[in-house]
């Protein structure tokens, strides 16, 4: 029978990295409950999403195979951190503070966060200045819930995932949800809710990137050389269109 080497279990002695070859399986982490870049399909019970079905094109173009692994977002970065993942991806944005402690690919989406409130609020809550002093949801560990943090006087509640922060919002147990704009335009679109709408504001430019360990120079070296090869040969564009041209 053959052997699958998996890249979690075999590191450089010095470095704490695996030597990557054809035969090598590459473990992504990824959190599933943030359509449309992760979320289980209703029909099919399986992770796919834009960022599931571009990091497995990535791989397999380079010559490896993928498994997933699911966690919550901000289980993460630890997980590379600890090895037990070996590229982590749930549109998780490239910044300062992240780039301490992970290294990112090119960027492979632009986005920013976008403000959900009741129907009933759009005449209260026009803006972010119109959030000061009131009580937030977020999803834990995303920079939605940083961004909360640092309006004045807020009350910021976390979750584990998007959906649970809408619920909420719904419940009226907040004046509005703080999360990336592609997927509150998603839950909008999808779910027909007609009683959240969206301010029409954007409240960031954040650019999303693909994690590695720091200084895994050659899972960087397989994350980009793959991007690259999916942004010139079309694939790239094809599934942006499948996921994105529902908004």
């Amino acid at each position: 029978m053959k052997l699958k080497k998996v890249l979690s279990i075999f590191f450089a002695a010095s470095l704490g990295f695996s030597t990557v070859s054809a035969a090598d399986t590459i473990i992504v982490g990824a959190e599933p409950a943030f359509a449309p870049f992760e979320y289980i399909d209703n029909e099919t019970k399986e992770l796919t999403g834009f960022d599931i079905e571009l990091i497995k094109a990535i791989i397999e173009s380079q010559g490896h195979e993928v498994k997933f692994n699911t966690m919550p977002f901000d289980a993460l970065i630890p997980a590379l951190l600890t090895h037990t993942v070996d590229v982590a991806l749930s549109a998780i944005t490239i910044t300062d503070e992240r780039k301490k402690r992970v290294d990112f690919s090119n960027p492979y989406y632009k986005s920013g966060l976008s403000i959900l409130i009741n129907a009933q609020d759009k005449d209260k809550i026009k803006s972010e200045a119109d959030l000061v002093g009131q009580k937030i949801c977020v999803q834990i560990g995303t920079t939605g819930s940083y961004y909360a943090k640092n309006i004045k006087d807020a009350t910021v509640n976390a979750f584990n995932t998007a959906p649970e922060s809408y619920i909420e919002l719904k419940a009226k147990g907040c004046i509005a949800a703080i999360n990336d704009k592609p997927v509150n335009d998603y839950y909008l679109v999808t779910t027909k809710d007609t009683s959240i709408v969206a301010v029409d504001q954007t409240l960031s430019s954040e650019d999303y990137g693909i994690a590695v360990a720091k200084g895994n120079s050659k899972m960087l070296d397989i994350v980009n050389k793959g991007l690259l090869e999916l942004q010139q040969n079309g694939t790239y564009q094809k599934l942006y269109d499948k996921y994105f041209k529902v908004q």
